[in-house]
């Protein structure tokens, strides 16, 4: 497994805030720069503009990093972060168009709610589907992915050997794949 992948996110932030480590914020930066263009896609349609805003959400939370206030989760930053860049790309966009143009309110420059889903709804999609596992690999599953167990500890707990721990959790990724193929992008910033 890679070493960037068994980092926690949490301390990974906190090296980065604590003791300005370059390197926590780069490996923060490549692990979700893809996830949170495709989440900015929600909101912006431009791959570019969402690539550009992302790259300057972390720019500003790099230059920010000593007073970060971190309430729930590093992931709920990350994710509120660029949904607020987004809104104010948004806000930014509307007030130049109405100084350009004559405002038409028929143009809507936003997605419909429906297509915008907000982290807890992106939670609840996950959850939803992981009650579809059959109970010992949802159990796997949830040990490693949100308890950050290793297989051998969940093997040791579960008094399975390791390779079943492997199985199962080749079968839940491919379940999960399958029945989040739609939210995939977006639920790896729950599950990294």
């Amino acid at each position: 497994m890679n070493e960037e992948n068994t980092i926690d996110l949490d301390e990974l932030f906190r090296r980065m805030a604590w003791k300005d480590d370059e390197e926590a914020f780069r490996i923060i930066f490549y692990r979700f720069f893809s996830p949170l263009c495709v989440f900015s896609m929600r909101y912006i349609r431009q791959k570019e503009t969402c690539e550009d805003i992302v790259q300057e959400t972390f720019l500003k939370i790099w230059k920010n990093r000593q007073s970060l206030e971190i309430r729930t989760s590093s992931r709920n930053l990350l994710i509120t972060a660029v949904k607020n860049s987004c809104i104010d790309y948004l806000r930014k966009q509307e007030s130049e168009y109405r100084r350009q143009e004559q405002y038409n309110p028929d143009d809507d420059l936003t997605d419909s709610p429906e297509d915008i889903y907000s982290a807890a709804e992106l939670e609840q999609i996950l959850h939803a589907a992981l009650a579809k596992l059959p109970d010992n690999i949802r159990t796997v599953f949830e040990m490693n992915r949100f308890e950050g167990k290793t297989y051998a500890k969940i093997a040791e707990e579960q008094n399975i050997s390791v390779k079943t721990v492997e199985s199962y959790m080749t079968k839940s990724l491919k379940l999960l794949r399958i029945e989040l193929k739609d939210f995939m992008p977006l639920i790896i910033l729950f599950m990294s």
